[in-house]
């Protein structure tokens, strides 16, 4: 007997859709096709409706432990399955940060039981754990090494070149880079203008940037590891990078997709801020000749909750990230509807690619033997973002009040219905990632 049947449904298999039933046991895809005669416990109609494999977002921070009265692992897995994301790579610039094999474990810990989705973490990068970075292809639930290599907090900063070749020449899986110069950035800090959020983008602009993925681009590939490089936002990287592709792969953010500078500016103020920022038209232009012509790798949230007793002090004393693990699936399937992008490419990059990029064990395809992970959408549907309607702690989003056409209704996680219509079913399932 199956434990869960999902009939009439449009099922994206081989990169294309296809009208087939599914047959769920055990977690795992047990059958695809005609499964009419099969009994199951449990049947979903997904009459009308597109069966996509689970989506992933390979960057998000759940602030656990340190800052949990903005997020914590619990919420924002809520939050991420409420969004039809059905895994999540969280960060490691926590309050202590997982710089440590003990602080891994702790946090793998902390999500066993309470996340709703299913999880990977980073192993923190700092000039002084290189040998911890040596090992870390041994950890449960691991996704990779994140290297600050511009603003971060405590010693999760490495900027100097040697520190981070070192990161580089140590590490045993791939380095997902947040790529600013931090010396640049210090040069530049004059730039900011008390109040004027507008001048974010001055101080860190395109050079800041484009210095740092020089530096990751030429390190990786002479000591020939992987580097990802992650919210690419500035037309010279993606220029650079779509021509440098061998061992360097690269990110974007739907935020970046969507909102432009000056005008984000000036209607969300510090509430757009972010970094590296969000920039100007022609920034944004590039970045979706990038998306139209597969040069991106992944889309991924860049989830980075803050509260807005934070986000309204006067600027720079405001912190940079927002909330968007919850709204990633619906931004870009509103962009899908748009004609900005074809189904299958976002399929590529929220499924297929960080499965290729991250060697993430039985995920990212519907396939017989793969985790019965899946985001099931309505292309149709017009939803409207509301502050009050996000799960995550700091209850905003930079599109409170935008519509957006197409999103996840249902998100089933190792075979288990945990989302249906925005209502959260039943306790946390989630479990630890395996990677290859």
């Amino acid at each position: 007997m199956l434990d869960l049947k999902i009939i009439n449904g449009l099922c994206f298999i081989e990169g294309k859709l296809q009208k087939l039933n599914l047959g769920i046991k055990d977690g795992k895809i047990a059958e695809i096709g005609e499964i009419d005669k099969e009994k199951s416990s449990n049947e979903f109609n997904a009459e009308n409706l597109i069966v996509l494999p689970g989506c992933i977002d390979t960057q998000v921070h759940f602030r656990e432990p340190g800052s949990t009265d903005a997020e914590d692992l619990h919420s924002g897995s809520r939050a991420a399955i409420t969004g039809g994301i059905t895994s999540v790579f969280e960060m490691p610039n926590t309050n202590p940060p997982t710089t440590t094999k003990d602080e891994f474990n702790k946090k793998l810990s902390l999500a066993k039981d309470r996340m709703f989705c299913n999880f990977a973490f980073y192993f923190g990068a700092t000039p002084n754990n290189f040998d911890e970075l040596a090992k870390v292809d041994q950890l449960e639930g691991c996704c990779g090494i994140k290297l600050f290599a511009g603003s971060s907090t405590g010693n999760l900063l490495v900027h100097k070149e040697e520190d981070i070749e070192k990161v580089f020449e140590y590490a045993s899986k791939i380095v997902s880079v947040h790529s600013e110069d931090e010396d640049i950035l210090n040069l530049r800090k004059k730039l900011r203008e008390k109040s004027n959020v507008k001048t974010h983008p001055v101080w860190r602009n395109e050079e800041v940037c484009m210095s740092s993925t020089r530096r990751i681009v030429k390190i990786a590939n002479r000591l020939n590891k992987k580097a990802h490089i992650l919210h690419v936002t500035t037309k010279e990287e993606v220029d650079f990078l779509s021509q440098n592709k061998g061992n360097v792969t690269f990110e974007i953010t739907p935020q970046h997709l969507t909102l432009v500078a000056p005008d984000c500016y000036d209607k969300l103020g510090a509430y757009a801020q972010m970094n590296p920022p969000i920039r100007d038209v022609s920034h944004y232009n590039r970045l979706w000749y990038a998306v139209r012509n597969n040069y991106n790798d992944t889309i991924g949230s860049d989830h980075a909750p803050h509260l807005k007793v934070n986000k309204d002090k006067e600027y720079p004393d405001t912190p940079s990230g927002m909330p968007g693990v919850q709204t990633l699936m619906c931004v870009m399937l509103n962009h899908v509807n748009d004609g900005k992008l074809k189904l299958e490419q976002l399929v590529k990059l929220v499924c297929e690619n960080p499965v290729k990029v991250f060697g993430i064990k039985d995920k990212g395809y519907i396939k017989k033997g793969f985790d019965a992970d899946f985001t099931i959408i309505d292309l149709s549907k017009e939803i409207e973002i509301k502050n009050e309607n996000i799960e995550s702690k700091c209850k905003w989003s930079p599109f409170n009040g935008d519509k957006f056409k197409g999103t996840p209704v249902v998100t089933i996680i190792n075979g288990d219905i945990k989302m249906q219509n925005g209502k959260i079913i039943g306790d946390p399932s989630g479990k630890a990632l395996k990677f290859s």
